[in-house]
C-alpha cells in the first residue's frame, strides 16, 4: 500500500496492478511493470488499459477515472489471494459482471 501512497502522491495511477506485477524482494513487495502507468496531475483519464479481470467499472463503461482505480485493483487482488479465485471468473461475461458488481 506505501507504494501506492507514493505514486499517487505524485499524481501517478498505475493502473494494471494484478499478482504478476507485485514482486517479492527478500520479504519486501515491491510493485513492478508501470507500462499501463500515467501521470495524470488533473487526476483523471479516460483510457481502457489493463488487464479485463482487475479493471474498475468506470474503465469498463468508457467514463473518467481517477487513482481509485488502482484501490479497485487492490479489492480485486485481495479478494483473489484470499478465495484462491477472481472474482469475476466466468471470461464471457466479465466485463458486464464488474458492471454491475457481481462478484
Amino acid at each position: 500500500m506505501q507504494a501506492f501512497k507514493y505514486i499517487h502522491s505524485k499524481d501517478v495511477i498505475h493502473r494494471d496492478l494484478k499478482p504478476e506485477n507485485l514482486l517479492n524482494s527478500f520479504g519486501t513487495i515491491k510493485l513492478s511493470d508501470f507500462g499501463w502507468s500515467a501521470h495524470a496531475p488533473n487526476n483523471t483519464r479516460k483510457t481502457f488499459c489493463g488487464t479485463l479481470d482487475y479493471l474498475p467499472p468506470e474503465m469498463i463503461q468508457n467514463e473518467e477515472y481517477d487513482k481509485s482505480v488502482d484501490l479497485w485493483a487492490i479489492g480485486v487482488l485481495t479478494y483473489e489471494f484470499v478465495t484462491g479465485k477472481a472474482p469475476f471468473e466466468d471470461a464471457y461475461n466479465t466485463k458486464k459482471k464488474i458492471q454491475k458488481l457481481d462478484y
